[in-house]
């Protein structure tokens, strides 16, 4: 798509706004990968410069930021929006499915980047505040290191910020509904490979060998009472054995079996207590079934905490968007995890969530093959970031 397309328009916007509709359908047939998104962030970067923002490229890799100032106002806010998609091959059968093969937007960031378009289009025509206005268009959300690597990159000693923004869509959360939950709003990630080694042998005399097989096997049930044994009622977190490699045939006990894990937890003394579990329980078992063990254990992402006066503010605003029966302060079940922590660290910080739509329209979980954003929800995060810049930062 060109950036210079003529665009039709969404309800809520002036007669001349560009059609965030066709956008959003654009950036879902060309989907781009982690942190390789040249063609999107080029694309981000030309509109933003055409409607009159001062936009910074290659911030992180790809990342890209506009910013905008009105007046003389001391204030700033950051809104981010995430561009990349996910290596999974789209069975929506969509007239706009991705043209990329392996490649869709299974997530919604091209909802997400949509959204913010439109955001800044129409506070850049509008003018209706007084202070700095930044967004942040960011690469590898999936990947967990895109907002780690704008940070680490000076994203906010160069672009400084009072508090940042961010949203999420919701399938299964009726569309018109906005959550913001305040405390922690995304789980920790961590992951851990634990390699144990033993002495392989022939399968029909085990005891000339020291299976590793059988000590995997066991360390994988021992892991299921992390959560149920040893954590608070109440306490959330969550323990997975996503991978098991181990031999190659049918009667050789092998040298070694491999086990990835994957851990989330909401606390940092939880995230603390659940890793030193798992060191205790490897290393018991290994010495139980007399083989080595190694244990790989990597931080990812902390988990994104809402603070109190943010999470407030949005919700004062998404109220007068969608009524306060549809401004939730809960969001059960969630477990996923969210790189947007690590510009929400140490910061006045809300990321919130709107509904993407249930049943067939909208409720198709995302990181499925079958997902779509639900165009029927742009207005929805379109009005909640122009609303909140307007409120934050009013003239």
């Amino acid at each position: 798509m060109s950036d210079t397309a003529c665009f039709a328009r969404l309800p809520d916007l002036d007669p001349d706004a560009p059609d965030f509709i066709a956008l959003r359908r654009h950036l879902h047939a060309h989907p781009e990968l982690g942190a390789d998104v040249p063609e999107t962030a080029a694309l981000v970067a030309a509109l933003l410069r055409r409607w009159g923002y001062e936009v910074h490229e290659g911030i992180g890799g790809q990342g890209v930021v506009g910013r905008l100032r009105q007046g003389t106002g001391p204030r700033s806010i950051g809104i981010r929006a995430d561009m990349d998609a996910l290596p999974i091959a789209e069975a929506t059968g969509l007239e706009y499915a991705s043209r990329v093969p392996g490649a869709m937007h299974a997530c919604g960031h091209d909802g997400h980047t949509a959204i913010l378009l439109a955001a800044a289009w129409r506070l850049a025509r509008s003018c209706r505040f007084d202070g700095t206005l930044v967004l942040i268009f960011q690469p590898d959300e999936e990947g967990l290191t895109g907002a780690k690597r704008m940070v680490e990159d000076g994203l906010f000693d160069r672009f400084p910020v009072d508090a940042v923004y961010a949203l999420h869509n919701g399938p299964g959360i009726p569309v018109g509904t906005i959550v913001a939950v305040e405390g922690p709003t995304s789980l920790a990630s961590d992951i851990a490979t634990i390699t144990l080694t033993g002495r392989g042998g022939h399968g029909a005399m085990p005891d000339k060998a020291r299976d590793p097989v059988v000590a995997a096997a066991a360390i994988v049930m021992a892991l299921q009472t992390v959560v149920s044994r040893n954590l608070p009622a109440g306490e959330t977190g969550v323990v997975s054995i996503g991978a098991i490699h181990a031999g190659t045939t049918h009667n050789v006990i092998p040298e070694t079996a491999e086990l990835k894990l994957n851990i989330r937890s909401a606390d940092a003394g939880i995230r603390g207590q659940i890793e030193a579990r798992i060191r205790t329980i490897v290393a018991g078992q290994a010495a139980a079934f007399d083989v080595t063990a190694a244990i790989d254990y990597r931080h990812l992402v902390p988990a994104v905490v809402n603070t109190p006066d943010e999470t407030a503010l949005l919700r004062q605003v998404a109220a007068g968007i969608v009524g306060e029966t549809n401004v939730l302060t809960t969001l059960p079940g969630i477990a996923g995890s969210e790189d947007f922590a690590w510009m929400a660290a140490g910061r006045r910080a809300c990321y919130a969530v709107i509904g993407n739509g249930v049943g067939s329209a909208g409720g198709c979980m995302i990181h499925n093959p079958g997902y779509d954003f639900n165009d029927a929800a742009l207005e929805t995060g379109i009005s909640l970031w122009v609303n909140l810049v307007e409120e934050i930062l009013a003239i």
